[in-house]
């Protein structure tokens, strides 16, 4: 199965091929179909995926690879779309350019929340995930937590602008001023290496892989960080691919294929070689649960 990876800048590449003009003809009936069936007619379908270890990042030789990018695959192939064109854009572009029609769907490091899903509709989850921390070995402001960011006013954390970090360090108690937002996961670690943060914060895989491919024994992952409560619950979130209002059908679908992952466990097959386990699997959790308030 091909696969197309362009980086989306603005005014890059998908941003003009679901907006042209008016269709007639056969344009006009394709443009008439809901997307999935639109899509199993074209034999395709464009994914927006954030760039974020280990959910969508490109290899050295220019390969899409990834947990969201694998289980998209699989997911899409068996509902008889052969060929998914990946698009790698930053994560704060996800959700503008499903609504605008650049995407067909959208995944990779993405939590079910109330507020997206006021935006978006969510597939079921395909992962549970926790919050993890680095810092400058021997962590010198004995940074454990989010709170203990809060309370030392002068302590900087980086966070990917866009990303559910931000509402949990805000409702943690950390300023904005404290916070440095970076717009992927090696801008973050650049700031902690320059000084310009003194910690930076992602979901567990996404930290761990991203430590691993700096190889800076100077940065070490707190290991007894502490999971932040928000409104009195203990944070873990459930990602999953997102997908427009309209595109119930296509929602049903995908979900019914990923159900069919689960219960033959090669859904965790496909986690494991990116840092997930059985810990890091949904379990019963659904979309429509976590999208409530």
């Amino acid at each position: 199965m091909a696969i197309m990876l362009c980086a989306l800048l603005l005014g890059g590449c998908g941003s003009g091929t679901q907006e042209a003009q008016p269709a007639t003809g056969e344009d006009a009936a394709r443009v008439s179909q809901n997307t999935l069936e639109r899509s199993k007619s074209q034999g395709f379908v464009t994914v927006g995926f954030a760039n974020e270890k280990p959910y969508a990042y490109a290899t050295p030789d220019g390969k899409l690879t990834g947990e969201a990018v694998e289980v998209a695959r699989v997911i899409l192939k068996r509902m008889g779309i052969n060929e998914m064109n990946g698009v790698l854009t930053e994560f704060g572009s996800l959700i503008p350019g499903l609504k605008a029609k650049r995407f067909d769907m959208i995944t990779a490091g993405m939590y079910i929340t109330p507020k997206r899903a006021q935006e978006v509709t969510f597939a079921n989850p395909e992962y549970s995930i926790g919050e993890a921390i680095a810092v400058k070995s021997g962590n010198p402001l004995n940074l454990k937590s989010y709170k203990d960011i809060a309370t030392n006013p002068q302590a900087k954390v980086a966070v990917m602008s866009g990303g559910i970090e931000m509402e949990y360090l805000e409702k943690s108690g950390v300023k904005k001023e404290q916070m440095v937002l970076v717009p992927d996961q090696p801008s973050a670690v650049a700031a902690l290496q320059a000084g310009r943060a003194d910690a930076i914060t992602m979901t567990g895989p996404s930290l761990q892989s991203v430590l691993e491919s700096a190889k800076d024994d100077k940065l070490e992952r707190v290991m007894d960080f502490v999971q932040p409560e928000i409104d009195g619950k203990s944070v873990r979130g459930y990602g999953a691919a997102a997908f427009r209002k309209e595109d119930e059908a296509f929602v049903k679908a995908y979900n019914e294929e990923l159900q069919k992952l689960k219960d033959s466990g090669e859904l965790l097959e496909i986690l494991q070689p990116f840092g997930f386990t059985e810990q890091e699997l949904p379990g019963e959790k659904t979309a429509s649960e976590l999208s409530q308030p």
